[in-house]
């Protein structure tokens, strides 16, 4: 199983340097100052996160939708491509920088889980997201199809719950009732 991997012998870099390099559509982030690089995403990876793009497009409140690659900013050594994110209208904390990035915590981010990304799903990026106060985490395990929902309570993140296609649950972020069974439909 490949958890990442590095595209050049430098391994460290900044995020201004990482935002200046040319657009690419490869699947790159700079994670605690480190460009790393995995393989395109399989099919089940790909459409699990159209159906999530899907549902919160649908369900949103308002505010923008966005899937991967989209860089957000958090600081100097952390610029990522969540799978899916969206920012409420009423976000300060998450803004369009010049039609190039975003910077700062969007309200909701999923990621799905791949073998090349699946623990840095699980520990550094959850740990990045609770630190700049992204409000709700999911993270979407294909394979298994279980949704894992966290909420941002007190500055921690705190386990709402794993559903699995037969479920619903409720998102306080969105003010929605979400179908997870429509995540997983592939």
């Amino acid at each position: 199983m490949v958890d990442h991997v590095q595209i050049a012998p430098r391994t460290r870099m900044t995020s201004a340097e990482f935002l200046a390099l040319p657009e690419s559509n490869l699947p790159m982030e700079l994670l605690n100052g480190e460009i790393m690089m995995v393989p395109a995403p399989s099919i089940s990876h790909q459409l699990v996160t159209g159906n999530a793009f899907l549902i919160l497009h649908t369900l949103k409140p308002d505010g923008v939708v966005m899937f991967a690659p989209t860089d957000v900013y958090f600081d100097d050594e952390n610029t990522v491509q969540p799978d899916v994110l969206w920012c409420s209208a009423q976000n300060t904390h998450c803004i369009r920088v010049e039609d190039h990035y975003w910077q700062g915590a969007p309200d909701l981010i999923v990621e799905v889980l791949s073998p090349g990304t699946g623990r840095q799903d699980k520990n550094a990026k959850f740990n990045l997201y609770q630190k700049y106060g992204v409000r709700e985490y999911w993270i979407a395990d294909p394979v298994h199809k279980v949704l894992e929902v966290w909420q941002l309570q007190d500055g921690r993140y705190t386990r709402q719950g794993a559903y699995g296609p037969e479920d619903t649950f409720e998102s306080p972020v969105l003010g929605k009732v979400v179908d997870v069974s429509k995540i997983f439909t592939v």
